[in-house]
């Protein structure tokens, strides 16, 4: 199967996943939901397990969050956060049918997962919260950003659609690539606001948009694990 497809996922694809591993599980959800594409699915796992590994507890805020998948698997991995807000402009109406199907897999996680339609730039953000973005277009990766280091919230995220004419590239681009001057003055400015910061990639067979930058602040110390799943 080739994880970057942008192919959706239907019912009929669930025999694709048959193992019993945590991955299948979720596979199969969003397969009996039928709204998301092959790639988002394989982007928010990989990065969900990543974020987790480093980072557990507090509430999880997805931003320019789509269908919202990212929140939800956040909170398969760690049942310690409460809740997760998924936040868009504009949230699809088929993202009830994607939460109603991972519900049904996880009863657990009724009622946790809810849904803002709105400006993030409306939204509080909390100083232990979780601030995750896979894939927020271009300048609304810095928007993101921004909402979290004003509360020194914890962050994660995966950007994608850089806008150089939006997005500053510190002045690097003489050094290397234009994309990669955008990611790395963000992590400078993460290091700036006095964050320690963790840069890692998600595989590029999912996409070449694959640099996860990801940071907390040491006003508020994580409670971190080597463990990638919890009860699940």
């Amino acid at each position: 199967m080739k994880k970057s497809s942008k192919n959706r996922l239907t019912p009929q694809q669930q025999s694709l996943f048959p193992g019993s591993t945590l991955f299948d599980k979720i596979a199969r959800a969003v397969c009996r939901a039928g709204v998301l594409p092959r790639k988002e699915l394989h982007e928010a796992w990989e990065m969900a397990k990543r974020v987790r590994r480093r980072y557990r507890g507090g509430r999880v805020m997805d931003l320019a969050c789509g269908h919202g998948l990212l929140a939800h698997i956040m909170l398969i991995l760690d049942d310690s956060s409460p809740m997760a807000v998924a936040v868009d402009k504009n949230i699809p109406l088929s993202a009830e049918k994607l939460s109603g199907a991972l519900v049904e897999s996880w009863p657990r996680l009724k009622n946790r997962v809810r849904y803002k339609e709105m400006d993030i730039r409306e939204l509080t953000i909390l100083p232990d919260d979780m601030v995750v973005s896979a894939h927020a277009c271009g300048p609304l990766t810095d928007l993101v950003m921004d909402k979290a280091i004003e509360s020194h919230a914890k962050i994660a995220v995966l950007p994608c659609c850089h806008d150089l004419k939006k997005s500053s590239t510190a002045g690097l681009e003489g050094w290397m690539e234009s994309t990669l001057a955008v990611d790395t003055a963000r992590a400078v400015r993460l290091k700036a606001n006095g964050y320690k910061i963790v840069t890692q990639t998600i595989p590029c067979e999912i996409t070449p948009k694959n640099r996860l930058l990801m940071g907390e602040h040491p006003e508020h110390t994580p409670c971190s694990s080597d463990s990638s799943s919890s009860s699940a």
